[in-house]
């Protein structure tokens, strides 16, 4: 049987950020009408990695902790430690982290890992922008993008382990915060249907050169 591919979603790393843990559940929902789309997937969904912050509604842990700051930094952080060893027992080649920004006025996403990630992150931003319009400014939550794309990124956060081989692509989805709760979690089920159908078209592609 043809092994398939393991993918990692991760919602809720920030606890007040409702509708990336929605958007989540959404996808599920997706899923279970379209069963064709995830048909050559593994999908392991962590819908709300900041249990406690979700229930006090803050974006850190209790223990005041940014959680998506302390990946593979040897962080005391119970959420952190259960995360780094589900990240390390399932071996992605995907993992795609759902947040919402309110500081932003639009969709946008950072990439990271193996190299066809940006290849990944375009048409998804495209697809999403059916929901909510697309963050075009040169400078994004302090670092340089281009038509919605960040190449760099802040350290710490949820990722594969470091020296990863091979790499998994790695996308963070970023919408805003303040746009309406329905149209986020719509961006986010358009941009993972896309990510999901694009990579199959990517490495299909890739065994046929």
């Amino acid at each position: 049987m043809k092994p398939r591919i393991q993918l990692g979603i991760f919602a809720g790393i920030h606890g007040d950020e409702a509708a990336s843990i929605l958007g989540a559940i959404d996808f599920v929902r997706q899923l279970q009408a379209h069963p064709e789309l995830g048909r050559e997937y593994q999908i392991w969904l962590y819908p709300v990695c900041n249990p406690v912050g979700f229930l006090d509604g803050t974006r850190h842990s209790r223990s005041g902790k940014d959680l998506n700051r302390e990946f593979w930094i040897d962080s005391p952080e119970p959420e952190i430690h259960l995360l780094e060893a589900e990240i390390r027992r399932r071996n992605f080649q995907g993992i795609i982290a759902l947040h919402t920004d309110d500081t932003s006025d639009g969709l946008y996403g950072f990439v990271r890992g193996a190299t066809l990630t940006k290849h990944l992150l375009t048409p998804a931003l495209e697809a999403a922008e059916l929901a909510l319009p697309r963050n075009q400014r040169s400078l994004i939550d302090g670092f340089h993008a281009v038509e919605g794309i960040i190449y760099s990124g802040y350290g710490g956060i949820l990722s594969a382990p470091p020296n990863t081989h091979p790499e998994p692509f790695e996308i963070v989805l970023e919408t805003p915060h303040h746009a309406p709760v329905d149209l986020q979690r719509e961006a986010f089920v358009l941009a993972l249907s896309s990510i999901l159908s694009e990579y199959l078209r990517l490495i299909s592609f890739a065994a046929d050169i």
